[in-house]
């Protein structure tokens, strides 16, 4: 009996655990905001940045940064490397491996071969893109380019550790590399508008075309930018209601479609979340959500919800994704709610509506057009639908444990 009692508090400890565990998430990292901590980080810090590696950095797992302070980059600096040598160069110094400070004086046999991000890209010819671990006498560690065959820098600290999602480490100065700071032909110019006209967008393009919103497009690519093009027929269906917006409207609404990152598939399935646009501008929020399914991921504004269904180009720092349906920012369209239906009238009441409930708020919304037959209101998609779905989903869920709960019980109940 005592036996069977053990039991059955066990299946429900294992139970409630469970549940527990459901509700978790996975902790993930941001490589800017760790160096950010530490100011003498700061040109190292800047350059993962301008090189757009600390996006890249952000969403891998199991990783080590190897950080330099600023005087150990000064060496570096003197050289003048174009940016895509320098992001080279810094890629050398980021493990496809955690090696913190515990592991780094564990090493089996004294020695480790690690890959590097440098060595991911393809563009590192034999075992150049490796980086040795040494275990060297005294406590100290050691690290050497594969290319150079010798110890370069040592282990001076660990600056964060998340095992074993990601350690930063800083080490004495930079680590050479002949052939990862050797010239590197910039990308060559991409016509954006071209592009979106041949695979499927040139409504879209037309009309960024005719829009200042071009020239925003233009600033923005080599700091990066990602671009949610809609695909002809959704902008043509869209076309009354865009010709009906202000110059600024339609600027805004352009703008909003980019947003002044780089951001490749991956890297969207793994930050969902609010995200802001070309067209965001202090008071003016103009962001939406990114989500994703599986392999399926939506933008999702409080009008209406698209799906990405392709990609015209990733190269970054610029990537064209493109969208079935035209993203509507609620600053300039109404959002599709339905007013509360009046209660029924009893048998012997009068049919005329209460002058209260028969009032309707007029919104506008500028820049866009005061025309009715235009509203924005008429989207299909509004906030109603989506709030339904998402009380629907998490009606689900807590249904789903409840049932789970119920059934560890009624177990322990049958062991007992």
């Amino acid at each position: 009996m005592q036996l069977r009692s053990m039991a059955a508090v066990t299946a429900v400890v294992i139970s409630m655990l469970g549940l527990l565990m459901s509700g978790a998430t996975v902790e993930g990292h941001n490589i800017t905001s760790i160096l950010a901590k530490f100011p003498e980080f700061s040109t190292f810090n800047h350059y993962l940045t301008i090189t757009h590696l600390a996006d890249e950095i952000n969403n891998r797992q199991t990783i080590t940064v190897c950080a330099v302070d600023n005087a150990g980059m000064s060496d570096l600096l003197s050289k003048h490397l174009s940016v895509y040598a320098m992001k080279n160069v810094l890629s050398l110094h980021v493990l496809l491996d955690y090696f913190g400070a515990k592991k780094l004086h564990q090493i089996t046999n004294g020695t480790a071969l690690a890959a590097t991000m440098f060595q991911a890209t393809g563009t590192a010819s034999g075992a150049s893109g490796f980086v040795n671990i040494t275990d060297l006498k005294g406590g100290k560690v050691g690290f050497g380019s594969e290319e150079t065959g010798k110890t370069d820098a040592t282990f001076v600290k660990s600056v964060h550790e998340l095992p074993y999602n990601i350690s930063v480490i800083q080490i004495s100065s930079m680590l050479p590399s002949a052939e990862a700071e050797a010239p590197t032909p910039e990308p060559a110019a991409v016509n954006i508008t071209s592009l979106m006209s041949a695979h499927g967008c040139m409504n879209f393009a037309e009309a960024l075309l005719a829009s200042a919103a071009m020239k925003t497009y233009e600033d923005n690519i080599d700091g990066g930018l990602s671009v949610f093009c809609p695909l002809d027929d959704a902008f043509k269906a869209f076309l009354p209601k865009y010709k009906n917006l202000t110059v600024g409207g339609k600027q805004s609404l352009l703008e909003y479609h980019g947003v002044p990152i780089y951001q490749s598939m991956s890297m969207l399935k793994s930050s969902n979340g609010l995200m802001n646009t070309l067209a965001t501008d202090g008071a003016s929020k103009y962001d939406f959500t990114v989500q994703n399914d599986g392999q399926e991921v939506t933008i999702k504004t409080s009008i209406v919800t698209a799906k990405i269904v392709g990609t015209l180009i990733d190269q970054q720092p610029l990537v064209i994704f493109t969208i079935n349906k035209v993203l509507l920012p609620r600053e300039l369209f109404k959002a599709s709610i339905s007013p509360a239906p009046a209660p029924a009238p009893e048998a012997d009441a009068p049919t005329a509506a209460s002058p209260k409930s028969s009032k309707k708020k007029k919104h506008k919304s500028p820049p866009a057009s005061d025309s009715p037959s235009d509203s924005p209101a008429d989207s299909p998609d509004g906030d109603v639908a989506d709030q339904e779905a998402d009380s629907n989903n998490a009606a689900e869920i807590k249904g789903f444990r409840f049932a789970v709960v119920a059934l560890s019980f009624w177990f322990a109940f049958l062991l007992v």
